[in-house]
């Protein structure tokens, strides 16, 4: 894949998943307040407004704040440039693991653009379930890195195989 088309699709990746993710977190904001839970389908989805201080379900929430915001804002940044880079000059990504890794990077993004923007937390506002089975809260960042987690876990041995070993 050439530079250009490389940089494209990246590019696009980034623009329509963090402004997308962005943009639910600001109409979470206007609406819901952080008491309040809205209930659909049976209660199989919630909307309820989070303030997540940690990763991955709150993970490290209760880390040193100096530390947390070190290790979960300029960590995170670092390694979100590491991954650019690698996405941009990998010699041996195909198209599908650097879809993958742009996808990781654009969930990446949006929760570091919250990060920074809002003193260390991250806005979550969905939550799924059936009956006490539910998942943690969420947003659309999270599930764009699952998406590019899944892809890379599923896909990406496959798609780096010659024609020829498939």
């Amino acid at each position: 894949m050439s530079m250009m088309k490389r940089a494209l699709l990246i590019l696009v990746v980034l623009v329509s998943c963090v402004g997308c993710d962005q943009a639910t977190k600001s109409i979470a904001q206007s609406f819901l307040s952080d008491t309040e839970v809205w209930s659909f389908w049976g209660d199989t989805v919630r909307l309820q407004l989070a303030h997540n201080h940690g990763a991955f379900l709150g993970l490290g929430s209760s880390l040193p704040g100096t530390l947390r915001d070190g290790l979960f804002s300029g960590g995170v940044a670092l390694a979100l440039l590491a991954l650019l880079g690698y996405i941009l000059f990998s010699k041996s990504a195909s198209p599908s693991s650097i879809l993958a890794y742009a996808l990781l990077l654009a969930g990446g993004l949006g929760n570091l653009i919250d990060r920074l923007m809002y003193g260390g937390y991250v806005v979550d506002f969905v939550n799924i379930g059936i009956g006490p089975i539910r998942t943690g809260v969420f947003n659309v960042a999270d599930v764009v890195v699952v998406v590019g987690a899944l892809m890379l876990f599923t896909g990406m041995p496959r798609a780096n195989q010659r024609p020829s070993e498939r």
